[in-house]
């Protein structure tokens, strides 16, 4: 799979229209008669652990067929849109995903890897809502740290994010 699909077959430049444009697959494209350039970066995703004072962590099952992670277990989190920070989409993509509020407590980490489009940035976050399933999320469970499905879980950093959550409480006991 591409890093950038949408270089692929780029054949025009969408400023002037002038043919044979210079790409550097999959992070640049340039055009020699007009001078356009645009930059392809990865993609801000946010994204929050919720949890409940008894330390239980929320997850979903992720219920959109087309979305990587289908049917497996992550924490609320998509894309930074234009025009909010991190922490708003964060936020936001709880509220859409779980239909609850949080309130944001700490940055908890950025991760990331260079065959990856996106950055992942986490925070730990503090709810008292009960969530409802949307059709994100066809299934809610609130897990005991010993509890948590590590063999279901969505992404790698889902479960790098959720085991450094549990060491970092360790090391406060």
């Amino acid at each position: 799979m591409s890093l950038n699909p949408s270089l692929h077959g780029v054949r025009f430049c969408p400023r002037c229209g002038a043919a044979d444009p210079t790409i550097s697959a999959p992070r640049h494209f340039g055009c020699r008669q007009c001078g356009y350039q645009a930059f392809f970066n990865p993609k801000p995703v946010a994204a929050a652990i919720p949890r409940y004072s008894d330390g239980s962590v929320l997850l979903l099952r992720r219920g959109n067929e087309r979305e990587p992670g289908f049917g497996l277990w992550t924490f609320p989190g998509g894309f930074v849109d234009l025009g909010e920070s991190v922490e708003e989409a964060a936020v936001r993509e709880t509220q859409e995903e779980l239909r609850i509020t949080v309130t944001l407590e700490a940055l908890h980490g950025v991760y990331s890897r260079p065959e990856e489009r996106v950055v992942l940035i986490v925070y730990t976050a503090h709810t008292r809502d009960v969530p409802q399933l949307t059709p994100e999320a066809t299934e809610v469970q609130a897990f005991a740290p010993d509890a948590i499905p590590w063999d279901e879980l969505a992404f790698w950093s889902t479960e790098r994010a959720l085991r450094d959550l549990l060491d970092d409480g360790a090391n406060r006991l």
